[in-house]
């Protein structure tokens, strides 16, 4: 599984298998593709938009958003893009299409339809084809995005590039480890590197591809070094195959000093990796993931978590900010309540947008503390697959040098336990086989330390249940009552 780009007659060969495992694929045709992307105004493609925002400093928002039915999914996408003002338009797909189950996902359209309303969780592009997906990104007037959490994501992009749409979020590890249990990572790795090569293939005939990685993972409790190792080594993986638009993410861990600290860093850290290995000319941008744990079920209270995580997206200098609603606690969100959000969202970073970056002693202190963790791990997973980052990844995990907490897939170890220390910081308390410095390691147990002696209790799991839950109830740390 070398990570050197893939030859394009292997990527050619393997394309009728992929395209014939449903009856939509056989309407992908490579050339009639280019030719629709070419009549793409550069208005509606990703990349220029992210271009865009990081040249004038400016946070572009995006909410979540994908019901089963093409006119349905039409009305959802130009009602955020009007009254929620979204810089961004998303099209989420369903689960059954992340999992490859277009039966079920069939059976969910037609269900659908005979319901008048969506009966799935997101949009089956799949099954909709290249012309149904067209109409999508056709009707709207903004970039859309491929958003989904597919382990085996190779017909899902043929279809939907070929379909008009100009971003791909996701990855081998971001969408596998986090999403499912038993999907090999080597084989969720060379799935991807097919995607990657295609998106890299569209790039070489003049249409950039923008790729996403999924950087908030499991989205409980992510130390920022796990997450940004991940997103890094995904960037790798993309750059090798020739894309050259890559947004990275993080998810707010909720301490404002930690996560300003953690998107300067994820920038930063990028940069210095993807040179190191000799790319250059790549455009990198990054997005934050407003709050991905619980929220609470009063609306009022949930604006408060989207209007904090906007403001951090502004003062921490995201490109981008992934928005949530008030009705998180509830379900799937209605269009107006995914509107709200957007809207308040948008209130936030604009009122921020004049604001200087935060750079504080304690975020330089933890933009200290997220490099180191970062180098620690990084360098050791690029070794282990002696120059190939791909192979690297995967033994990494099997070693437990890279683990993600609380994650469904066997090919982690989930052995790294993170709880939060009396300032609200995501520390490390137990990391497993995650090779930190002794002084590192140190240092979290202390700030844990810390934060049992305020408590009037002793470090332990008690504090990451309570740390899970405590959005959801009022708090940042989860402390006794």
């Amino acid at each position: 599984m070398r990570d050197k780009k893939m030859p394009l007659a292997q990527l050619l060969a393997a394309r009728p298998a992929v395209l014939s495992s449903w009856p939509t694929g056989a309407e992908v045709d490579l050339d009639e593709a280019f030719a629709w992307q070419a009549k793409i105004p550069a208005a509606k493609r990703f990349s220029t938009a992210m271009r865009a925002a990081r040249d004038a400093r400016r946070v572009l928002t995006q909410p979540r958003a994908g019901v089963a039915l093409i006119d349905e999914h039409i009305r959802l996408l130009k009602y955020l893009e009007t009254e929620g003002e979204a810089d961004l338009l998303p099209t989420t797909i369903d689960a059954y299409t992340r999992q490859n189950r277009y039966e079920e996902a069939a059976r969910g359209i037609e269900k659908s339809v005979n319901a008048g309303t969506s009966l799935l969780n997101g949009f089956p592009a799949v099954n909709h084809g290249v012309a149904g997906c067209r109409r999508v990104t056709d009707a709207v007037s903004r970039p859309v995005q491929v958003r989904h959490g597919t382990p085996d994501a190779r017909l899902l992009a043929e279809i939907t590039l070929a379909g008009g749409f100009t971003s791909f979020e996701g990855g081998g590890i971001s969408y596998n480890i986090p999403y499912t249990k038993n999907v090999p990572l080597a084989k969720s790795l060379q799935d991807w590197k097919y995607v990657d090569r295609l998106c890299g293939l569209y790039e070489e005939r003049g249409f950039p591809i923008n790729r996403e990685p999924f950087g908030p993972l499991t989205g409980t409790l992510v130390p920022p070094c796990i997450g940004h190792a991940v997103a890094i080594l995904e960037g790798l993986l993309a750059l090798e195959q020739g894309v050259r638009s890559i947004t990275l993410g993080y998810g707010q861990g909720g301490n404002m000093a930690q996560d300003i600290a953690a998107i300067a860093t994820l920038r930063e850290l990028a940069d210095e990796y993807f040179q190191d290995a000799g790319f250059s000319g790549y455009e990198l941008s990054i997005v934050f993931h407003q709050w991905m744990g619980g929220f609470p079920e009063d609306e009022s209270r949930a604006f408060s978590i989207i209007c904090w995580g906007a403001a951090v997206a502004a003062l921490s200098g995201a490109d981008k900010v992934i928005v949530k609603t008030p009705h998180e606690a509830m379900g799937i969100p209605t269009k107006e309540a995914n509107a709200q959000g957007l809207r308040a969202s948008r209130q936030t970073v604009d009122m921020l947008a004049d604001q200087p970056r935060i750079e504080t002693p304690q975020v330089l202190r933890e933009k200290e503390i997220i490099r180191r963790e970062v180098d620690c791990l990084l360098p050791r997973v690029l070794a282990l697959g002696s120059g190939d980052t791909a192979a690297g990844a995967a033994a990494a995990f099997e070693a437990g040098i890279l683990d993600v907490p609380f994650a469904p897939s066997v090919h982690t170890r989930g052995k790294i336990l993170p709880m939060r220390d009396n300032e609200g910081c995501i520390r490390i308390f137990n990391p497993g086989a995650v090779p930190l410095d002794d002084d590192i390691a140190a240092l979290h147990r202390e700030k844990l330390a810390e934060r049992a002696r305020a408590e009037g209790r002793s470090v332990s799991f008690q504090m990451v249940t309570d740390d899970i839950y405590a959005v959801s109830k009022g708090r940042l740390v989860g402390r006794p009552r």
